[in-house]
């Protein structure tokens, strides 16, 4: 690091400072910005380039740069706002560092170039970096409870489970439902599930190959599936596509699937019967209260 021109640069950071926050304000007006408040979008610039100044005087990267960026990450500021900070930046140094020469020549303004530039990149690819690690662990915790809502498998009763399924089923979906439902029938010594397909747009020739694989896997570990929710249009596709789902019992809704779970299981739905005389108690004890 050229120690001339970094005492340039650090004895006037304050003209530098504010030449930066005067041109990086001239933005704010016409991008991502525009709807936060001038009091955090200040108070967020200088602690900005106070980092920055930080990262020059210490000639490295500070830890106040990655606490600066995780705060940012939280408050959900974008990337570019750094990026395009640090370009501004970039040239308002470049611009003050030049303008404190009297000549000016070739060999001394490439020596500028290089110097800011072994300032700035750094830094940009510290934040990059930042931000782009932070976003992928974001995404993937996101995947990870996508996936686990994407395939719960409920126990309403004892011995008795549902799975229902909403949206698209694809390959690496159709392995995470099978994955789900053999762990599930497993840790709720379940006999009988119920896999609802109320919420899945279409039922074609994969779709339908994956659930049968499903229910013949849950076979294998001695339980029973029954696969609910064929609406008349998917049943008509499954028809003419040829598909065979003779091997597991299909029922047109929940509430039948759940009737013939109860039989599988030796239960069964019995109404309550209440009589008259019963009624009249209870209404004669409503009116002493």
């Amino acid at each position: 690091m050229d120690e001339k021109l970094k005492s340039i640069v650090l004895e006037h950071s304050n003209d530098i400072i504010q030449m930066w926050l005067e041109e990086v304000n001239n933005h704010k007006k016409d991008d991502y910005t525009a709807t936060i408040s001038d009091e955090l979008f200040e108070n967020t610039n200088r602690e900005f380039v106070n980092v920055i100044f930080s990262s020059i005087e210490r000639q490295g990267l500070s830890s106040d740069m990655d606490d600066f960026s995780e705060r940012l990450i939280n408050l959900g500021w974008p990337l570019s706002y750094l990026t395009d900070g640090m370009q501004v930046f970039r040239r308002v140094l470049t611009e003050y560092i030049l303008s404190q020469s009297d000549q000016i020549d070739s060999n001394y303004f490439s020596k500028v170039l290089r110097e800011v530039d072994d300032w700035v990149d750094p830094v940009i690819n510290r934040l990059v970096n930042e931000f782009s690690g932070s976003w992928e662990n974001i995404v993937s915790l996101q995947r990870v409870a996508l996936q686990e809502l994407s395939a719960p498998l409920i126990p309403v009763m004892d011995n008795i489970t549902i799975m229902p399924l909403i949206g698209t089923i694809d390959t690496e979906r159709a392995k995470f439902i099978m994955e789900n439902l053999l762990d599930g029938v497993i840790k709720h010594n379940a006999e009988v599930v119920l896999i609802d397909i109320t919420g899945v747009p279409v039922v074609d020739t994969m779709v339908a190959h994956h659930i049968i694989q499903a229910a013949e896997a849950v076979r294998l570990i001695g339980s029973r599936c029954i696969l609910v929710g064929i609406r008349p249009e998917i049943a008509q596709t499954i028809v003419n596509l040829g598909i065979d789902l003779g091997k597991f019992p299909t029922k047109s809704s929940l509430r039948k699937g759940f009737q013939t779970a109860l039989e599988l299981t030796n239960r069964t739905i019995e109404e309550a019967q209440t009589n008259d005389k019963d009624i009249e108690k209870l209404i004669d004890s409503l009116d002493k209260e």
